[in-house]
């Protein structure tokens, strides 16, 4: 039996593989997989060259499968699936996990967040160091790139590939000074929208989750002020008449 060197194949190519395959379109394999389509494309010619074969071929109505693919499917599908069941019999010993972790996420989320993770880490694993990376102008490239291990931040829709889990819920109050003109009585819609506001940007583009909700109800703020990290907004709103916007447990943390 001819001995095949695996160090000189990609084994990720399998998983986009058994998306072709399977979906028979580079556009839906890519979806279903948290790729862009160019990269399926790409990922789809080096696999014609490892299998020296087409695999996908034009048929009528889309792509069919070549006689090779057909045959390599169900082996394909028993293969990763044994490597899943492997996978999954891992045990994970935080105690001797070693390295580095790296985490993205806003600066004041990580003044909240950071010292009780800090402890969690020396007490069960202290080997591992911790990195906090801030978010950039686009968070999940990040993330699906593996350049950090886990996103922490709001993020409405997750793309394919990418497991979300919810850490806990909140609410959005307003932050002022305390000797700010509007800091007593009522704090009605009316007089919030005659305010002037300020918001944390990392894009310094597009609305905000506040913007979006009241453009729903057909009413609108002025931004004044966008900044990119919430500790120079809070320093800003501590010394003039701007308010901003944001998660109890932040404005807590700000106050």
């Amino acid at each position: 039996m001819r001995e095949v060197d695996l160090r000189s194949a990609d084994l990720n190519l399998l998983i986009v593989l058994s998306a072709l395959l399977q979906e028979r379109s580079v556009t839906r394999a890519a979806s279903r997989i948290g790729m862009s389509q160019p990269a399926a494309s790409r990922a789809l010619a080096r696999l014609r060259g490892l299998f020296a074969d087409a695999l996908l071929v034009e048929g009528p109505g889309g792509y069919v499968l070549t006689t090779r693919a057909n045959e390599m499917l169900p082996r394909l599908r028993d293969i990763l699936a044994g490597i899943g069941g492997l996978l999954d019999e891992r045990t994970f010993d935080p105690a001797k996990a070693a390295g580095s972790a790296r985490l993205l996420m806003l600066d004041l989320e990580a003044a909240i967040l950071g010292p009780q993770l800090i402890a969690r880490l020396t007490d069960q694993a202290p080997a591992l160091d911790l990195e906090i990376v801030p978010p950039g102008l686009r968070p999940l490239d990040s993330l699906e790139g593996d350049a950090v291990d886990a996103l922490i931040g709001v993020v409405d829709h997750a793309p394919a590939g990418i497991r979300k889990r919810k850490l806990y819920d909140d609410r959005f109050v307003t932050l002022m000074r305390t000797t700010h003109p509007a800091a007593t009585g009522d704090l009605t819609l009316d007089r919030y929208l005659e305010l002037d506001h300020m918001v944390v940007s990392i894009t310094g583009a597009g609305r905000a989750w506040v913007d979006e909700i009241l453009a729903r109800a057909g009413r609108e703020r002025r931004v004044r002020v966008r900044v990119p990290s919430f500790f120079a907004a809070i320093e800003i709103a501590a010394r003039s008449d701007l308010v901003m916007t944001l998660p109890s447990r932040l404005a807590r943390t700000a106050a």
